[in-house]
């Protein structure tokens, strides 16, 4: 007798065709396949908004940070007009990667051969090329790439008909509109590599069941199971609350916090913005977490907050 073994993906549809109360973890296949990582960059990630943190921590011209979002390398930099520009992070000339990480530039020169772009992305100098007759400077810049700001957050999109950020998560700003997160200032920011896929992450920050017993020792204890609230998901995000002890008065609102009234001063919202990004915001402080597979086994962490 044949029996079929469904793909990762025909697992993962029969599962979620389900009903909700006979829902099961996902097929183990989706955190270890390559052809179901294929599937999410070309659908996910290359399709939708990816955050690669916040503005603040651009706030001068020269201001930089970059990622590699669905294998195509970008950066994200204040330029002369003070507006954020998203750029290809690649030399027109021999395909060098001309920043790295984070950090603080006049220009962005490649560290190959030295060509120079300016914030803008525009070509100020290369080399020796104006021996070449053929070479017009002035027709070289490094392409654009989707950029737009949303309540403090950068993010950026390869796909040229995506929604405004803002629109696409109207219901996010609606939820926490007294929170006034734009105004939240990163104090820290990390970028690690974990040997995991990245859903698996991801999910973990979807559910506090797990706080009483991983956490016992922290926040754990100062969270009952019985106080969270989990609502269904929506179509951009999904979110869930929980109320910290009144012995945490860092996640309390300040005395002089006057718009949050009674249970909201000392409720956390924990927010899943698809694809990848995941925010622990409460009253006092925020932390968060950005994602981005590296591979089937491992992820890409930008981890702040302040």
């Amino acid at each position: 007798m044949n029996h079929h073994n469904p793909n990762p993906l025909e697992a993962l549809q029969a599962n979620v065709a389900a009903p909700f109360e006979k829902a099961r973890a996902m097929p183990p296949d989706v955190y270890t396949s390559d052809e179901f990582l294929q599937a999410e960059l070309e659908h996910v990630f290359r399709k939708d908004w990816f955050c690669v943190g916040r503005a603040d921590a651009l706030a001068k011209p020269g201001d930089y940070v970059t990622c590699d979002l669905a294998d195509q390398p970008i950066v994200v930099i204040r330029d002369r007009d003070n507006a954020l520009r998203a750029l290809s992070n690649v030399c027109l000339h021999r395909m060098s990667t001309l920043l790295h990480g984070r950090g603080q530039v006049r220009s962005i020169v490649c560290p190959y051969h030295g060509w120079t772009y300016n914030l803008d992305g525009s070509l100020r100098g290369a080399p020796a090329m104006t021996l070449n007759e053929g070479f017009c400077k002035d027709s070289y810049q490094l392409p654009p790439v989707r950029c737009e700001e949303w309540l403090g957050w950068v993010f950026v999109s390869l796909n040229p008909g995506s929604a405004p950020v803002a629109e696409h998560l109207s219901g996010v700003e609606a939820l926490i509109a007294d929170y006034n997160m734009a105004a939240y200032t990163e104090t820290f920011f990390e970028s690690h590599i974990w040997d995991t896929n990245w859903k698996v992450l991801a999910e973990n920050f979807m559910e506090s069941y797990h706080l009483p017993v991983c956490h016992a020792g922290t926040i754990g204890g100062l969270s009952k199971l019985e106080d969270m609230i989990c609502p269904p998901g929506h179509k951009a995000f999904n979110y869930h609350t929980i109320f910290k002890d009144d012995t945490l008065k860092i996640a309390l609102a300040h005395p002089d916090n006057t718009t949050l009234k009674g249970d909201a001063r000392r409720t956390t919202f924990l927010l899943a913005i698809y694809p990848s990004l995941l925010i622990t915001l409460t009253p006092g402080y925020f932390w968060y977490l950005t994602l981005h597979p590296n591979g089937p086994g491992q992820v890409c962490i930008g981890f702040g907050g302040g």
